[in-house]
Order: C-alpha cells, then sequence, then structure tokens
C-alpha cells in the first residue's frame, strides 16, 4: 500500500490528534471537530487538505492518552490510552462494519503517542533508570501495534515525541526540568524509532512503514519564530489557552490568536498542524513515488 491508495485512515494518540470522535457512538457518527489546536489539527489537514484519495479517517484518540494507564496514569481515568483505543477497534472495527470496510492493502495506522508518557514520567525516581522504563512502555506500545497487525493492518506511521521541552509548561519549570525532559525525549525518540525497525524486521509482509521525526519541522519554526510571523515562541496569550470563537480571535492587548506558535502551556496552534501535516504528507508522497518507481522496474 502507498499514501496514494490510502482509503482509510486510522489514528491513534492523545491530545494532539483527537478530533473528539466517538466511535463508540457508530462508524458514521458525527465528528465535533473538538482540537487542542483552536482549528484543524494535523489529522484533519492530513486527511483533507493533503490527501489524495478520498481518504475516510476514523480518529481514536484521547485527549491526554498514554500507552498504558497502568504505566502511565493520565490526568484523569476517563481518558482512553493506547491500550483502551486498539481496544476499541478491535471491538468495532476489526470486523470491516458496514462503513468501515477496509482492507490490509488500503489502510494506514498512525500513532502519535508519547507526549504525556514522558512528561509525567521524566522526573520519577522510582524507577531504575528512564530508558529502562522507556523500554517498558516500547514494549507495551509494539504489544498494541501487533493486535493491528494481526488484525490485518499492514502500513504504519509513527511520530516522535515534539520537542516539548521547548512548550511553555517546561520553560516555566526551569531550566532543571527543561534538561530532564530534554534527555528523557531524546531516549523515548531513539527507543520508539529502534522499536519499529525490529518490528519492520520481524514482519516481512509489512508494507509502507514510517517513522516520521516531528523535531524538525517544531524547531525550525521555533528557531525562525520571528521571519514566520509568530508573535511569541517561548509563552502564549492567557485570553486564549482555553479557545476562542474563531482562529483568527484578537482579544488586546494581544495579537490574533492565529499569531501565536502555543494556544497555551503545552499545545500548539492549527498553523503548526498545518505545516506538520504538510510535511507528512510531503514524506507519504516521496515514499509513494519510490515504491511507484520501483515498481515501474520491475515491468
Amino acid at each position: 500500500m502507498t499514501w496514494g491508495t490510502t482509503e482509510f485512515l486510522f489514528t491513534f494518540g492523545d491530545s494532539y490528534t483527537t478530533d473528539g470522535f466517538n466511535i463508540s457512538a457508530g462508524v458514521n457518527s458525527p465528528v465535533p471537530g473538538f482540537t487542542s489546536s483552536n482549528g484543524p489539527n494535523w489529522v484533519q489537514f492530513l486527511g483533507g487538505t493533503y490527501n489524495i484519495t478520498n481518504t475516510k479517517v476514523f480518529n481514536l484518540a484521547s485527549g491526554g492518552a498514554t500507552i498504558d494507564a497502568a504505566l502511565v496514569a493520565p490526568y484523569e481515568p476517563t481518558v482512553l490510552s493506547i491500550v483502551d483505543q486498539v481496544s476499541q477497534f478491535t471491538t468495532i472495527l476489526a470486523s470491516k462494519p458496514e462503513g468501515a470496510k477496509w482492507s490490509s492493502s488500503d489502510s494506514l495506522f498512525a500513532f502519535w503517542i508519547g507526549i504525556n508518557d514522558v512528561g509525567n514520567s521524566y522526573a520519577w525516581t522510582n524507577v531504575t533508570s528512564q530508558s529502562d522504563f522507556h523500554h517498558t512502555l516500547m514494549n507495551r506500545l509494539l504489544s498494541q501495534v501487533e493486535i493491528l497487525y494481526q488484525s490485518g493492518a499492514r502500513s504504519f506511521l509513527f511520530l516522535t515525541v515534539p520537542p516539548t521541552n521547548r512548550a511553555p509548561l517546561l520553560i516555566e519549570q526551569g531550566t532543571e526540568a527543561v534538561s530532564q525532559i530534554t534527555s528523557a525525549l531524546e531516549d523515548y525518540n531513539e527507543q520508539l524509532t529502534s522499536t519499529v525497525k525490529a518490528f519492520q524486521e520481524s514482519h516481512r509482509d509489512l508494507e509502507q512503514v514510517i517513522v516520521f521525526d516531528t523535531r524538525p519541522t517544531f524547531n525550525i519554526l521555533l528557531d525562525n519564530a520571528d521571519a514566520l510571523g509568530f508573535v511569541n515562541a517561548t509563552g502564549f496569550c492567557e485570553a486564549y489557552q482555553n479557545g476562542t470563537p474563531n482562529m483568527t480571535t484578537q482579544i488586546a492587548p494581544c495579537a490574533p490568536v492565529s499569531s501565536y506558535f502555543w494556544l497555551n502551556t503545552l499545545h500548539p496552534l492549527f498553523t503548526v498542524h498545518n505545516m506538520l501535516a504538510h510535511a507528512i504528507s510531503t514524506t507519504l508522497n516521496t515514499v509513494f513515488d519510490e515504491y511507484r518507481t520501483v515498481a515501474t522496474n520491475r515491468v
């Protein structure tokens, strides 16, 4: 499968990914459209603006999610972890019901998880080491990917955890906290990459499998914030932190909400998600073009 033949996109993750869709209400239930970005998020941009085919999206993400609530507790017990989200898929979508007649050759399964896992655990002192704990998290994540594989999933997209060490939430906590989480993020992302590689090597019938590194996009935007028109790359406007009536709202003395990088202490605005989705789409299309070239040369 390639991005050019993707008819179904299944997404799993946290507040950076959720759009409020509730699969338990039915495969064709309306999408509330709630996001943490004060506008469309990367899934909506990828599935809508930057799709090639008429891609149908099933977004199972839940705001505040971790990989497994038994390993890293979310901010409240009603949050659905990746384990819960995959369970929902297994219960409702694995059977390919009417409205979700997906197949191995036309479906992409995307994960963006780890922001809360790292953010909630980087300062723990009750684990042998952060790296060992991240290994435990990776094994748990891999077990859920394996469930999807057994259901027929063959194409996967994994996003690395972005540089949340540059978010206001961490900046406000001081240099020691920033240093701690920076190291934790690097280790988590390295383990994610190596885990996906091992998964590929042990499953030879996989098709398109990509680890997309979100960090370059975030860092380029943050490093060049002034030139790109962001009025603040390290803080946010408190008047906007819980969302605004529309994407261009302005409440004096702040600049328009769309001019900021961060909506609040941790969540980037839709403008960032748009650029990220464009970068993901470019990567997916590149893989598609490479696949098409190889296929053509075989003829």
